[in-house]
């Protein structure tokens, strides 16, 4: 008979009820509560541009004449967006709309601040900041522990009480009232919040090293953040370091370039003081100085990515890329030309609302795949919440859609609301005061000085050649109702009256449907 020795026995046994605990536990953490955990340390890093182009870029453009190396590589390691959208053809309205997940008609941010043009009619009022009332990206995610820092372009109000780091970031290197730089090189002009570097040093340089210390010191934190660099790039003044521009200048020599034969097009204009009816735009990329720029803004963020990769922090970090409006094409300096795409900055085309956009969630989104559904610059503010596991916040966010099932797969079913846009304003660049509806291929624009309406097919007619506004007058009519109703919705201003144009009124054109 084998005794056994009670003394022995017994701490086995409990070492063993405590292992049979312990892998019960970890077993169920590796489904759901440590999936869990793992996403509520994601990362992001926000790369948003400021006049790009959605062909200037290499991922959407093979032939475009710019270099973009990185950004290709970006969209080559994630998932690029197709149909993706500003929310506005100007700049401040599409930055308001990615921290409040709001339409700018809605937030009343409808143009550029503080934009004041009047043409035939007074441009509609609005709001020259975003409202401390909104609860923005940045501060959701404050709220849940998130270390934010802010570089670059903000242009979102005055530095007095509406400034980056009182609106939810921690830090801000650059961010302030002002809409561009009045010099690249240091020391930069109408720039704040930035001391002056070494003389000659290259404003997106300077920005990708403010966001390089930032994430060496996440590192070591190990607290998550929203790293948000907003790039002054591309936008005017056209500089950029001479050997780059001269490279530029040689390889369109090289391609026979130079000539003016085929650079130049036309399109519609609603400039009173000009002569002309028709605009001058650019249709052929060949600007040496953009193209350089460009390339700058590349490098610059090429720097900021290899810094991730460096630290080991690129599996838990998000990466968003986004330009905030279409490249410039009709004015100032005539930068790059948008082709086949209508248009460009300023204009309620396609080329002047359609983005570049890439997303790269690691482990989630397939590497080079692309997404043709349509989506637009509020839908961020509630995919981020819901990649990072934290609640939305659908009072904040009401026009916003989360696209996370896109972002695993981009063939998934994804129902949404038409896409709206609405800018009662003149611009800089020759566009005129329009709005706008998408349902599924189809997008309807209003002229709202005349009333006039455009029906073009997207996925046929990129170009927004042919109107289709007498064959489909059906379509038209719904499209047009939803449209107006919308309006009414989100109480969008409408243009006012110039007395200086007498009883002349907006939208008192020929219709092919009656306002509601």
């Amino acid at each position: 008979m084998i005794s056994i020795n009670s003394r022995v026995l017994l701490p086995c046994f409990c070492r063993s009820l405590l292992l049979l605990a312990l892998v019960f536990c970890f077993s169920g953490l590796g489904q759901l509560p440590l999936k869990a955990a793992e996403v509520k340390k994601l990362n992001f890093l926000f790369l948003l541009a400021d006049d790009l182009g959605y062909m200037d870029v290499g991922f959407n453009n093979p032939n475009t004449f710019y270099e973009t190396q990185h950004l290709d590589r970006l969209a080559r390691s994630g998932m690029v967006f197709t149909d993706f959208y500003a929310a506005c053809q100007v700049c401040s309205p599409t930055r308001a709309s990615i921290m409040t997940g709001k339409y700018p008609a809605r937030t009343d941010t409808t143009n550029f601040f503080c934009g004041k043009r009047t043409e035939k009619f007074l441009p509609a009022t609005y709001q020259c900041q975003m409202a401390k009332e909104e609860v923005t990206l940045a501060e959701a995610l404050q709220e849940h522990g998130y270390k934010t820092f802010f570089a670059g372009k903000w242009h979102l109000g005055p530095d007095e009480g509406f400034s980056p780091t009182d609106q939810g970031f921690d830090i801000n290197k650059g961010g302030g009232h002002n809409g561009h730089p009045k010099s690249y090189f240091s020391p930069y002009k109408n720039v704040n919040h930035l001391p002056p570097g070494s003389e000659g040093e290259f404003l997106p340089d300077r920005l990708a090293k403010e966001a390089v210390k930032f994430l060496q010191s996440s590192a070591e934190s190990k607290q998550p953040f929203l790293l948000y660099l907003s790039f002054y790039s591309v936008h005017t003044p056209l500089m950029a370091p001479e050997a780059l521009v001269e490279k530029y200048k040689s390889k369109a020599e090289r391609m026979g370039l130079t000539e003016t034969t085929g650079r130049w097009g036309s399109e519609r204009q609603v400039f009173l003081n000009q002569k002309e009816d028709t605009r001058k735009i650019r249709v052929r990329q060949d600007h040496a100085t953009y193209a350089a720029m460009v390339e700058s803004l590349d490098t610059a963020v090429g720097k900021v990515l290899d810094q991730l990769d460096a630290l080991g922090m690129r599996d838990n970090t998000v990466v968003i890329f986004m330009s905030d409006n279409g490249g410039l094409a009709s004015s100032e300096g005539w930068p790059t030309s948008n082709r086949p795409l209508r248009g460009g900055k300023g204009w309620m085309y396609e080329g002047g609302i359609r983005e570049p956009v890439v997303v790269r969630w690691p482990k989630v989104t397939s590497p080079q795949s692309r997404c043709e559904v349509p989506l637009i610059s509020m839908d961020f503010y509630p995919t981020m919440l819901e990649m990072a596991g934290l609640p939305l916040k659908k009072e904040q966010h009401v026009d916003g859609k989360s696209f996370v099932s896109l972002l695993k797969d981009p063939l998934s079913r994804f129902d949404r609301d038409p896409l709206f846009w609405h800018y009662p304003h003149y611009g800089n660049q020759g566009g005129f005061p329009a709005s706008a509806i998408r349902v599924g291929d189809y997008k309807l624009i209003e002229d709202l000085e005349d009333g006039e309406l455009e029906l073009y097919h997207l996925r046929d007619d990129i170009s927004e050649h042919n109107n289709l506004l007498q064959l489909y007058p059906e379509r038209v009519e719904k499209m047009h109702r939803l449209l107006i109703e919308w309006r009414k919705m989100v109480e969008a201003k409408p243009l006012r009256p110039n007395p200086k144009a007498g009883d002349l009124k907006p939208g008192r054109g020929s219709r092919s449907v009656k306002e509601l």
